[in-house]
């Protein structure tokens, strides 16, 4: 599930610039003062590349390039592509976590979040069409590449079912986990046939669904 919208560019995102220091570029303050460091761009690009061009046809080299890193050095940051991978993970783990709090802070109905949240998700529909869900299409890529059992890749489903479900508890119901999961599924579903169809007014129409099915339930 796509919870930014900063995929659309290769330019990092302000909570990935300021969770990650610059102290192996020189001193910290000066570094921030000049733009993101050379890990911040390699984790950005990877985010990006990741999302349109998959894991597997994605390599260090093509990272390095997007982010004007020698590929040299992109050794120094991270050892292998499998380490890259893993701070991927973090960075959507990170800005989910971000979205959330946001969505707390300036929604006060449990309601008013979801539906906050369904505008976002609906808003990326042309993005989602052309590339799919980019936590779906990222877990779906490496649980068939580890085998399954990711457990890094399971944080990016159960942050946004928890935080739904906390939702649907604060309307009143005792069905709220069932009820999230079926939100999520109804989601993942449409950014599948989304992606598939090439056909953004899918997940704008099953957005307008879940509006609808929220303004239903009952506590």
């Amino acid at each position: 599930m796509s919870w930014k919208t900063n995929l659309a560019g290769l330019a990092p995102s302000s909570t990935l610039t300021s969770e990650m220091t610059n102290s192996d570029d020189g001193d910290s303050a000066t570094a921030s003062k000049a733009g993101p460091g050379k890990k911040e761009r390699l984790v950005s690009a990877a985010v990006n590349l990741l999302y349109r061009q998959g894991v597997e046809n994605t390599t260090l080299a093509d990272i390095a390039h997007a982010a004007d890193v020698p590929l040299g050095n992109v050794y120094y940051y991270f050892k292998t592509k499998d380490e890259i991978v893993t701070a991927v993970i973090e960075a959507h783990v990170h800005d989910t976590e971000e979205t959330i709090a946001s969505l707390d802070r300036r929604h006060r109905s449990p309601k008013g979040r979801l539906k906050a949240l369904i505008k976002q998700l609906t808003d990326q529909r042309d993005l989602i069409a052309q590339y799919g869900c980019p936590h779906g299409t990222l877990c779906s890529e490496l649980e068939k590449r580890t085998g399954g059992g990711d457990h890094a890749t399971v944080r990016l489903m159960a942050i946004p079912i928890e935080w739904t479900e906390r939702q649907f508890r604060a309307m009143g119901r005792h069905d709220a986990h069932d009820l999230a999961v079926e939100f999520m599924a109804a989601y993942q579903g449409a950014a599948v046939l989304t992606h598939a169809l090439r056909q953004p007014e899918l997940i704008a129409h099953e957005g307008r669904r879940l509006e609808r099915w929220i303004d239903s339930l009952q506590a």
